[in-house]
C-alpha cells in the first residue's frame, strides 16, 4: 500500500467549515510502535474557546468505510451553532454566563479520509489501539460519549470499552458488533470480499465508494457525493477501503474475530447511557443487527427512522436527535457521584416490581377466565368468517382452555421464553385466540399487525419490530419467506414436507402439542412484563409499534367490563378486529361475523344477524366503514334477521368518530340497543363515550367537531393550545373552548413505542400537569354524561398519574367536560388568521346533499394556507378535478370557512385498516399540485 502524508480536505466542500480542520502528530501504537502517524481530524474545540463557551463534554465520532469525517459535518455545525445562540441568550437576558456546549472531534481513521496513508495492514484490534494512541496525544479528558456509524461504531465501541475513566455514554448509527457463525454477512460484502472482486471493487475502482453513496433515501446532492470523493480520488488513497473490507471478520478464523468478539462482549456488560439511531433501509447493517445490539444494551434509547437507509445521517436531522439526547443526559453528567440508579438499573426498575417475591393483588392476568372455566364446555369462541370450512366454527371454553394450555407449553419446550417476540399472522377466529393467550401465558411478546395494513406496511411492521417466532397460516409464511421475514416460522396446519421446507416451516401448532405433552408451564408473567405490540393504522404515516404490559392490557379489560357492564352472559359480536380477543379475557363468548376482517366493508347487515343468532350476543363491536356497508345492505334483512338483532343491548363504533345520521341509522337495525360512540386510539383503546342520545344533546350549538362525550372511569383529558403556528405549545389545561393537541392519561394507556424514542419523548413532551393547582374532570358515569350534566371534579391527587400522551388529534372541551375532535395535528391548516381544524367545515359541506364525505385540506406557504374542500359525491364523480358550479356553490354557502376551490373525487383516500380515516396530507399535496395546473389524476 502506498504511502501519503496527511492532509487539509478543500475549503469548499458543502456543509463543512474549514475551520474545524486540525492535522495533529500521533505516537504510533501496536504496528505503529516507534512511528509517528499524522491524523486529520474535525474538532470545534477552538470554535468553543473563542465563544467563551465551557464545554459540557465531548462527542467523539468515528466514521466508517468509506465515508470520512466529512459524515459528521451536520453535527460540528449544529454544535457550534447552538452555543453561539447560547452566547446570544447570555447576553440577551443580562446573564453573562453561556451554557455548557459539546466539543465535537471527528477524526479520519488512518489510510481514510485525509489521515495518513501509512502502507500497513490495519486489523480490528490496531484500529482501536490507533483511536487510543490519538485521544491520548490530545490528552482527552471525559465526560466523552463515542459516537460511531458502520465499522466505525465497532471502532469506537473498541475504545468505549478501553476507556471506563473517560466514557459517559455510547451513540451508535447504522453498525454491528457480532455476526451469528454459520450466518453468511450482507450480500454486498460477499460480492466485494469474493475472489477477484476485492481489489477491483474497493481500490482499483470507486465501485464500492460509489455503491455507497447510492445508500440513501433519496439520491445525494452532486456536490456532497464529491465531496465524499474528496479523499478518495486514486486507487492510491484508497487503499484503507479495500483493508476494511478485507477486515470483516466472516468466521472465527479471521484475524479480527476475537477482537469483535472481545467488543461485542464488553459491550453487553456496559452500564452507561446508549442511544441507537436507525436507518432499516440498510442492506449491510440490517435490523438484524440493530436487535442484537438491543440484546446487550437493553437499556438504550433506540429510534428507527422509517425509510432511511445506511447513510442515516444523510437521510434525517440526526444531529438534532443526537444533541437532544445529550441534552437529556444533561442531569447525570452533572452529578456524576449521585445515589441516582444507573441505566441498567433504572431500566430494570421500570421493567420490574421493585421485589421479586412481591405480588401486586390486584392484578388480574387475561387468562385468569379460561383458567377459571377450563371445565366448561359451553361455547367461549364462534368463528362465521370460515374461509371454505363447512358452516361456523365453535370453541368450548374447555377446549380454548386446553388448547392454550398445549400451545403454551410447546412454545416453551421449543425455546420460546419470557420477553421473545412471536409475529402473529394469523386471521381472527379460535386459532389466533388460542395462540394469543399461550404466548401471553409464558410472557412471550405477541406482536399484531393486521393485514389490513398492506403488504408493505406488514412488511415494515414485522422486520421492525424483528420477532424471534413467526405464527401464522400459509399466506402469511408465503410471505414471511417471499420478503425476508425475521424469525423461527410456525405452521397453524401441518403443511406436506416440501411445503414446509419451502416455505422455511420449522414447526406446526400440531408439533407444538406433541413436544410439550410433558413440558410444565413456566411461572406467570407479571403485571410489568411486556405482553404486545400492536400497530397502529398506519393513517399518517408509517404504523407504529405500541408496547403494552399485562398490567395495561389487564386495566383495558377491566374498563371496557365495569363501564359496558359485561357479563358472562353478555356475548360479543365483534366486527372490529382489535376486540376480538377480548372475549375470552371478559369471560364472555364471542363472534366473528362472516366478513374479510382486512376489509371492514365486506361486513353486511345480515352477517351481523347471523352472528347475534349464532351466539345470543347483546353486544356489537362495529367499525365506522362496516356500519356503513350494513346500513347500505339493511335493506336485505328478513323478518327473522330483524327479530334476531332486537337482542341487542349496546351498539359501539369503534376505531373513528362518526356522526349522529350515521349511528342512528344503524340504530334502527339494532333498535333495543344503546348507540356508544367511544373515542380512543391503538396508545389507548378507550378514552371516552358517547352514546347517540349524549350527540343529539350536544348537537345545535356553537361548538365544531365530533363530539365524543367525556372521559371513562378515571381517564383524564387536557388540551395543549396550538400557536400561531399550529402547534401545540400551550400548557395542558381543561379551559373549554380552546382548540390544542389531546392529551390523554389512563391506567391502560400504553407504555411506550417500540424503538422509537422520538416519537415516546414528542408524545410526553411538556405533558406535566400543575396537579396541586389544576382540577380534573371525570363523568360520574354515562348517563350523567349524557344528559349533558356538568361532570363531577376531583383534586388531581385522587386521579391516575404520572402518565399522559400526545394523541396527535386537535379538539376543544366545553363547558361540561365533553371532548370534541376536530381533526390531526398535521391536518391543520395554517392561515394568516391562525389555525382552523378540518372537521367542523367538514361537516358542514357534508351537509349538502350531493356530498356523501367531505376533507377541507390547505394549500400555499405556511402561514398564509388556504382552504380547499375535496368531495365524494353521492352520484360518484368519473373524474376528479373541479367541481361543478351548482355543487360549488352550495358547498361555499353550506360553511362560514372560505374556500378558494372546491374539487371533486370518485373516492376520497382512507386508511386501509378501518377504511374511514381521510388521507388529508395526500389530499393536500394533490390538490396542490391540480391548482397548479397538474395533470386531474386521482389523488
Amino acid at each position: 500500500m502506498v504511502t501519503e502524508a496527511a492532509s487539509r480536505p478543500p475549503h469548499d466542500l458543502p456543509g463543512l467549515d474549514p475551520r474545524f480542520s486540525r492535522v495533529t502528530s500521533v505516537p504510533g501504537s501496536g504496528v505503529d510502535a516507534g512511528l509517528t502517524r499524522d491524523w486529520h481530524y474535525l474538532d470545534t474545540g477552538d470554535e468553543l474557546a473563542r465563544l467563551g463557551v465551557p464545554i459540557a463534554g465531548t462527542i467523539l465520532a468515528v466514521h466508517g468505510n468509506p465515508t470520512w469525517s466529512y459524515y459528521w459535518r451536520e453535527l460540528l455545525t449544529q454544535s457550534v451553532q447552538d452555543a453561539e445562540a447560547g452566547v446570544a441568550a447570555a447576553a440577551g437576558d443580562g446573564s453573562g454566563a453561556a451554557a455548557p456546549a459539546w466539543r465535537v472531534i471527528a477524526v479520519d481513521q488512518l489510510d481514510m479520509g485525509f489521515s495518513e496513508r501509512t502502507g500497513i495492514h490495519r486489523p480490528l484490534a490496531q484500529r482501536v489501539a490507533d483511536l487510543s494512541a490519538f485521544t491520548d496525544a490530545l490528552s482527552l479528558g471525559g465526560p466523552v460519549f463515542s459516537l460511531g456509524h458502520d465499522w466505525g461504531g465497532v471502532v469506537s465501541l473498541g475504545w468505549a470499552v478501553d476507556h471506563p475513566a473517560q466514557l459517559s455514554g455510547v451513540m451508535l448509527l447504522n453498525t454491528a458488533v457480532h455476526h451469528e457463525a454459520g450466518k453468511p454477512i450482507p450480500a454486498p460484502l460477499r460480492l466485494a470480499r469474493a475472489r477477484g472482486m476485492l481489489a477491483a471493487s474497493t481500490v482499483r475502482t470507486t465501485a464500492f465508494l460509489e455503491t455507497t453513496l447510492a445508500l440513501t433515501t433519496d439520491s445525494l446532492d452532486p456536490a456532497v457525493k464529491d465531496a465524499y470523493r474528496a479523499p478518495y480520488r486514486t486507487a492510491a488513497r484508497r487503499g484503507g477501503i479495500g483493508g476494511f473490507v478485507a477486515d470483516i471478520p466472516v468466521n472465527a478464523d479471521h484475524e479480527s474475530y476475537s477482537e469483535l468478539d472481545r467488543i461485542a462482549t464488553a459491550v453487553a456488560k456496559l452500564d452507561l447511557p446508549a442511544l441507537m439511531l436507525w436507518g432499516p433501509r440498510d442492506p449491510i447493517f440490517s435490523d438484524y443487527y440493530l436487535d442484537d445490539l438491543i440484546e446487550r444494551l437493553p437499556h438504550a434509547n433506540v429510534h428507527r427512522f422509517e425509510g432511511a437507509g445506511h447513510l442515516v445521517a444523510e437521510d434525517v436531522p440526526y444531529a438534532d436527535s443526537v444533541l437532544t439526547w445529550l441534552g437529556d443526559n444533561a442531569a447525570s453528567l452533572a452529578n456524576p457521584g449521585s445515589a441516582s440508579p444507573s441505566p441498567r438499573e433504572a431500566f430494570a426498575a421500570a421493567s420490574a416490581s421493585a421485589s421479586t417475591d412481591s405480588d401486586d393483588s390486584s392484578f388480574v392476568p387475561l387468562w385468569r377466565n379460561l383458567d377459571e372455566r377450563a371445565d366448561d364446555t359451553t361455547t367461549a369462541v364462534i368463528d362465521m368468517s370460515t374461509r371454505g370450512q363447512r358452516g361456523p366454527q365453535q370453541v368450548s371454553w374447555r377446549q380454548l382452555s386446553d388448547r392454550v394450555s398445549q400451545i403454551a407449553a410447546g412454545l416453551t419446550a421449543i425455546g420460546v421464553t419470557k420477553g421473545q417476540r412471536v409475529s402473529l399472522l394469523v386471521p381472527p377466529g379460535p386459532t389466533l385466540t388460542a395462540v394469543v393467550y399461550a404466548c401471553l401465558r409464558i410472557g412471550a411478546i405477541i406482536v399484531v399487525a393486521d393485514a389490513g395494513l398492506g403488504v408493505k406496511g406488514l412488511t415494515r411492521a414485522v422486520r421492525g419490530s424483528w420477532p424471534d417466532f413467526i405464527i401464522g397460516e400459509a399466506p402469511g409464511l408465503t410471505a414471511a419467506r417471499t420478503l425476508g421475514w425475521p424469525g423461527v416460522r410456525i405452521s397453524t396446519a401441518r403443511l406436506p414436507k416440501v411445503s414446509a421446507a419451502t416455505l422455511g416451516v420449522s414447526y406446526s401448532l400440531r408439533d407444538l402439542i406433541t413436544l410439550g405433552a410433558d413440558t410444565p408451564l413456566p411461572a406467570e408473567p407479571r403485571a410489568e412484563d411486556d405482553a404486545a405490540i400492536l400497530f397502529t393504522s398506519g393513517s399518517t404515516g408509517p404504523a407504529k409499534g405500541v408496547v403494552y404490559r399485562h398490567g395495561q392490557l389487564s386495566a383495558l379489560r377491566d374498563v371496557l367490563a365495569r363501564h359496558f357492564e359485561v357479563t358472562a352472559d353478555t356475548g360479543l359480536v365483534t366486527g372490529f378486529a382489535p376486540f376480538a380477543l377480548l372475549g375470552p379475557a371478559l369471560g364472555t363468548r364471542s363472534v366473528t361475523p362472516a366478513m374479510d376482517v382486512s376489509s371492514p366493508r365486506t361486513l353486511t347487515a345480515r352477517a351481523v344477524a347471523a352472528a347475534v343468532e349464532a351466539s345470543g350476543g347483546s353486544m356489537v363491536f362495529l367499525s365506522p366503514a362496516s356500519i356503513l356497508n350494513v346500513v347500505a345492505t339493511a335493506g336485505d334483512l328478513t323478518a327473522h334477521d330483524r327479530s334476531e338483532l332486537e337482542r341487542v343491548r349496546t351498539f359501539l363504533s369503534t376505531g373513528a368518530p362518526i356522526g349522529a345520521e350515521l349511528l342512528a341509522s344503524a340504530a334502527t337495525i339494532m333498535p333495543n340497543a344503546t348507540p356508544h360512540s367511544p373515542y380512543g386510539m391503538t396508545e389507548c383503546l378507550l378514552v371516552t363515550d358517547i352514546t347517540l342520545d349524549g350527540i343529539r344533546d350536544a348537537a345545535g350549538g356553537a361548538h365544531t367537531g365530533v363530539c365524543v362525550g367525556t372521559p371513562i372511569g378515571e381517564n383524564l383529558i387536557r388540551i395543549s393550545a396550538l400557536d400561531s403556528d399550529g402547534a401545540a405549545t400551550g400548557t395542558p389545561s381543561t379551559e373549554p373552548g380552546v382548540l390544542g393537541e389531546i392529551i390523554v392519561s389512563a391506567p391502560h394507556l400504553k407504555d411506550h413505542y417500540d424503538r422509537l424514542w422520538l416519537t415516546d419523548r414528542a408524545a410526553a413532551r411538556e405533558t406535566a400537569v400543575d396537579d396541586a393547582a389544576a382540577t380534573i374532570d371525570v363523568a360520574a358515569d354515562t348517563d350523567a354524561a349524557n344528559a349533558a350534566e356538568p361532570a363531577n371534579t376531583t383534586t388531581a391527587p385522587d386521579a391516575p398519574s404520572a402518565r399522559w400522551h400526545r394523541t396527535g388529534d386537535v379538539g376543544h372541551l366545553d363547558e361540561l367536560g365533553r371532548l370534541w375532535v376536530e381533526g390531526r395535528l398535521p391536518h391543520v391548516i395554517v392561515t394568516a388568521t391562525g389555525p382552523i381544524a378540518p372537521v367542523g367545515a367538514e361537516q358542514d359541506v357534508e351537509g349538502v346533499t350531493a356530498v356523501r364525505r367531505a376533507a377541507v385540506v390547505g394549500v400555499g406557504p405556511h402561514k398564509l394556507r388556504q382552504a380547499v374542500a375535496v368531495v365524494e359525491t353521492i352520484s360518484p364523480t368519473r373524474k376528479p378535478g373541479l367541481a361543478d358550479p351548482e355543487l360549488t356553490a352550495a358547498i361555499r354557502a353550506s360553511t362560514t370557512l372560505p374556500l378558494v376551490a372546491v374539487l371533486a373525487v370518485p373516492q376520497l383516500p382512507t386508511d386501509i385498516r378501518h377504511n374511514s380515516k381521510i388521507d388529508r396530507t395526500r389530499l393536500s399535496e394533490w390538490a396542490e399540485r391540480l391548482l397548479a395546473g397538474g395533470k386531474p389524476t386521482a389523488p
